[in-house]
This record gives C-alpha cells, sequence and structure tokens, in this order.
C-alpha cells in the first residue's frame, strides 16, 4: 500500500519575518486607497508561493494553494455567486476563527469562477499536483440566512449552492484539477444532514469527470456515522482524528470501500505527533485497507497555528511517513 502525504487544505496567511507579513500591510493599504487592486493580488500569488514552498520543502506528495486569498472559508465562495450579499461576523464552528454571513436575497448563481483561477496559479507555481478545495453546499448552505424569509427555505439554498459548486468543480476538472476537495464540517455536526449531502454529493460527482473527489468532514466525532459516509458518493473519505477516539479502532475492525486520508495530525494543536506513535496507530488503522494507496494528511486546515509550528507539522508528515513506512519493510 502506497503512503500519500497530502496537505488538507488552508495555511496561515502571515509570519515573523517582514516579508511573511506583506499580504497583511497590502490588505491595509489597499483599503486605504494607498494601494492598486493589482498589487493586493500580487501579494496574495507571493504568498501562494510561500506556502507551496513551504510544502514541496516538508516532502508532501499533494499540496494545496492555502486558500491565501479567502477571507474565511464561507464568504470566499458565497460572496462570488450571484443573488448574495455578505453580512456581519460569525464565530466558525467552534474554533478561533470567524465567517462573514451570506444572506441570500435571490437566485444563487454562478457568474464567475469560484476557485479555478487560484488553482491555475498555484498549479504553475508547483512541482507537485495540487488539490482543489471547496467547502461544500450543505455547509454553506446552514450558514446562510435568507433574506426576508423568502419562499423556498434550506432546501432552496440547497440547490443553488449544488448547482454553483457543481459548475466550479467542473471547470476544475477541465482546467487539470485530479483531487478534488469538498469540506462538509457541518455533517459532524449535524448528522441528520446526511441524506442533505447524498444528493449535492451525486450532482457534485457527476461533474468531476476524471477526477477524484474527496469528502473532508472535520470538528466532530466521524466513528458513529462512519458506514453512512462510506455510502455517500465521494472516492475519498478525509476523515478528523482529533474528535474521534474510536475512529481508528472502527476503520480497523471494519476496513474501507473507500481510498481514506486520515487526519492524524492535530491542524488546531500547536504540539507535535510522536512520530513512531501515530505510525504505530496507523499500522492499526490500515489493516483492513485493501485500496491501492492511503493518504495522511492533517485533521483540518493550518490557518489556526502559527506559521512556524505549521511548518513543523508538515515536516512532521514526513518523519511519520518514514517511521510508517519502515514499519511495513
Amino acid at each position: 500500500m502506497e503512503l500519500i502525504l497530502s496537505h488538507h487544505s488552508s495555511y496561515p496567511r502571515i509570519g515573523d519575518s517582514a516579508e511573511l507579513q506583506v499580504l497583511r500591510r497590502t490588505i491595509a493599504e489597499w483599503e486605504k486607497g494607498e494601494k492598486p487592486e493589482s498589487a493586493l493580488r500580487a501579494a496574495e500569488d507571493r504568498m501562494t508561493e510561500l506556502a507551496l514552498a513551504d510544502q514541496l520543502e516538508a516532502g508532501l506528495d499533494i499540496v494545496t494553494d492555502g486558500q491565501i486569498r479567502w477571507y474565511d472559508a464561507v464568504s470566499h465562495l458565497a460572496g462570488r455567486l450571484g443573488g448574495i450579499r455578505i453580512n456581519g461576523l460569525l464565530r466558525f464552528f467552534d474554533t478561533n476563527t470567524y465567517f462573514r454571513q451570506p444572506v441570500v436575497h435571490g437566485r444563487i448563481e454562478r457568474t464567475r469562477a469560484l476557485a479555478v483561477d487560484d488553482f491555475v496559479v498555484a498549479t504553475n507555481k508547483s512541482s507537485r499536483p495540487v488539490k482543489a478545495v471547496l467547502t461544500g453546499p450543505v455547509t454553506l448552505a446552514r450558514l446562510s440566512i435568507e433574506q426576508n424569509g423568502s419562499p423556498g427555505g434550506f432546501e432552496k439554498l440547497l440547490e443553488g449552492y449544488t448547482a454553483a459548486l457543481a459548475a466550479e468543480v467542473a471547470a476544475l476538472a477541465q482546467a487539470g484539477a485530479k483531487l478534488i476537495q469538498i469540506d462538509e464540517p457541518v455533517l459532524l455536526k449535524k448528522p441528520g444532514e446526511l441524506e442533505h449531502a447524498r444528493k449535492s454529493l451525486a450532482a457534485i460527482a457527476a461533474a468531476r469527470g476524471q477526477s477524484e473527489l474527496w469528502l473532508a468532514t472535520s470538528f466532530g466525532d466521524a466513528a458513529p456515522i462512519y458506514g453512512q459516509l462510506q455510502e455517500l458518493p465521494a472516492d475519498t473519505l478525509a476523515l478528523d482524528f482529533t474528535y474521534s477516539p474510536t475512529l481508528g479502532r472502527v476503520i480497523g475492525a471494519e476496513g474501507s470501500s473507500k481510498l481514506l486520508a486520515l487526519g492524524l495530525v492535530d491542524g488546531r494543536n500547536t504540539r507535535l505527533e510522536d512520530p513512531m506513535n501515530t505510525a504505530l496507530q496507523m499500522e492499526a488503522i490500515t489493516r483492513r485497507l485493501t485500496g491501492a494507496k492511503v493518504y495522511l494528511t492533517s485533521s483540518c486546515g493550518f490557518e489556526y497555528l502559527p506559521r512556524d509550528r505549521a511548518q513543523l507539522k508538515l515536516k512532521n508528515l514526513t518523519a511519520i511517513k518514514k517511521e510508517f513506512t519502515g514499519n511495513r519493510a
């Protein structure tokens, strides 16, 4: 079985050095009218390049653009869709970050690219495959509100977001994305949403072409619904182990009909995992897996960490892989 190291999604946008502060400074200057938008785009490109460099230097096999251009996981996508305006700040699940809430006032429409341009920029700067990442339609719909209680309710919101994301996935596949990840953290907070996820993912999967479609869940215990997650129309499940003390045993006992991305590195804790202990944990988890490959990743994106710790976490993925492959030799 091949072990593939993959970045999950986001990466810190700032660091301690002057170079790593360039995006923060440029945003402030742009907001005051002191810098043109072209300067902002250049700063975003530079920080994307540096995020990719950290991932490549650490030895990852699959990278992301770090979502450097994203203000948050919700408004970055929703704010680019027709029929939506962006409102005030709310806490993003139980994290220490916030998102700007979308207010839907009309028909949700994809009138321009949401992430394709970012993917192309990252691909041109990376020597390794770039995974595209999108927040999922169920999460977007549940974190949005309708202006004046417009008719249709949640089902209408979900339908609109699903159609828009399916179109984006088709565009990403056409642009060369071999791996496309759909983040649905709401599924572990509200397991009753699984049927909604099944329908929306089916539409997205139909648009993916030859791309490998990932479903990523986080911020909750996946063990109680592991069997139901296996039934969803995705090729790969990316699972957060930090909330799931029994998930490893469940997988070890039941195996998996899908490829798995094991989120064994905590993306929200600065403490470094012990490579040997994590490799042994992987041994127990993978004993029933029959696929040709398994991915090792973090529980969620690294945006919640200081940049220096995120760098160490990336390098620790490589250390864990060395222990794991040595154990299996």
